[in-house]
């Protein structure tokens, strides 16, 4: 029966709020000894709680565990053994009658053999079965996850193609011919305007999109790059598109980021994701997170590692958004951390690795209500040598936004 007042039920979710905003208070205390930072220390993890039986630095009230392990199956119900190397991931809800509430975890794999593996979880979040939903490929990176629930997984080799996958593992994969031949790292779609943007992990690499004229068919779509006119830093500088004449070369014809002269060069693209009328990306080369205005066609640095008063998060790979605009930026290397960033530039580390200086974080990616996170350290150590962990973590993520607080 419905109380006539709000009184009674509001008062657990009040105590749970705050009981979960005391459990992350603690990260707010931390900003002024981060600000004042002139290079990483131990201040800017002064929020982290010793590590777990995972190697793992959390906040209070978060928690971890693996998931898979490269080499081991990860389920008694199947013969797959899980990846080296995992990299780019996705969370997808599972539709099927047998696992309502479940989810997918869909993970490339960044070596000679590449393709993408999954793993299924039912409502519980127990690991039910794993699979491979793409082969035959190399060194599979980044990519990116559709509107339309495909994953997107892209070769980061001369010449790559992104390959459009199942992750339920009923339909094959092909390849997305419109998205380009070239090394490959990420894909974010922009369902608004209809196109697909692109990072290109060279030193002098580019930033793509592909226009859908017929979205979300492909039919149709053009490859175009980007030139930039203004200053980045200040925030007024325009994106200009030009069309790649040969979006599909072969070896030995001219590679797609030398056809436009006038084209930008972006040094080491990586991470890129789409959230509410805006694309980011990293670039590891420099060390820069970048912003770019959907609507308007502008582009800006939001994080430089040289210039920011937040110096903690390098190394900078992989990127992920939560549902509430936080940034989660993955490090290749650096720290070994996953860092959030908020749109000011402001820098704080959620969780560090340790003992795994040798590795790099990948493969953020959050289940639809946003309580599970799941990420791989590609090389972590193991009994049996550098092997690639897929990790869970659980926690009071709704309240991480407290970090970039005014204190």
């Amino acid at each position: 029966m419905t109380p006539k007042n709000n009184t009674y039920n509001a008062m657990p979710d009040r105590r749970s709020f705050v009981t979960n905003a005391l459990k992350i208070s603690a990260l707010t205390l931390a900003l002024p000894k981060i600000a004042a930072a002139k290079k990483k220390t131990d201040a800017s993890i002064m929020h982290l709680m010793p590590a777990d039986e995972n190697g793992m630095r959390l906040p209070y009230g978060f928690k971890s565990r693996i998931v898979a392990v490269e080499g081991a199956a990860p389920t008694k119900n199947s013969n797959y053994l899980w990846h080296e190397k995992p990299d780019g991931g996705a969370v997808y809800q599972d539709f099927s009658r047998n696992n309502l509430g479940g989810w997918i975890y869909a993970c490339n794999e960044e070596s000679k053999t590449g393709g993408v593996g999954a793993l299924k979880f039912n409502v519980q979040g127990e690991v039910i079965d794993a699979y491979r939903i793409l082969d035959h490929t190399l060194y599979n990176c980044a990519g990116g996850k559709t509107p339309w629930n495909t994953w997107l997984s892209a070769e980061e080799v001369p010449y790559g193609k992104v390959w459009e996958c199942d992750p339920y593992g009923n339909n094959s994969a092909k390849p997305v011919d419109c998205l380009g031949s070239f090394e490959h790292e990420a894909c974010a779609v922009d369902p608004i305007n209809r196109a697909i943007y692109l990072t290109e992990d060279e030193k002098d690499g580019r930033f793509y999109r592909t226009v859908l004229p017929n979205y979300p068919s492909y039919e149709g779509g053009q490859l175009q790059v980007a030139e930039v006119q203004g200053d980045v830093f200040k925030g007024d500088a325009k994106l200009t598109w030009h069309d790649v004449p040969q979006p599909n070369p072969v070896k030995p014809q001219q590679e797609t980021r030398h056809q436009v002269p006038a084209s930008t060069i972006f040094n080491g693209g990586e991470g890129l994701w789409y959230f509410a009328g805006f694309v980011y990306f990293s670039t590891k080369g420099d060390n820069r997170i970048w912003s770019v205005d959907l609507d308007n066609q502008t582009i800006k640095v939001i994080y430089d590692l040289a210039t920011t008063p937040y110096p903690v998060l390098s190394g900078v790979d992989n990127i992920t958004v939560d549902n509430n605009g936080i940034l989660y930026v993955c490090e290749d290397g650096g720290d070994m951390q996953i860092v959030l960033l908020s749109e000011d530039g402001v820098a704080a580390p959620l969780l560090q690795i340790e003992n795994q200086d040798k590795s790099e974080i990948t493969g953020v990616a959050f289940t639809a209500d946003g309580k599970r996170m799941y990420f791989n350290s590609q090389r972590g150590p193991s009994k049996n040598g550098n092997l690639g962990i897929t990790y869970e973590v659980t926690g009071p993520f709704e309240h991480v936004h407290q970090l970039f607080d005014p204190v």
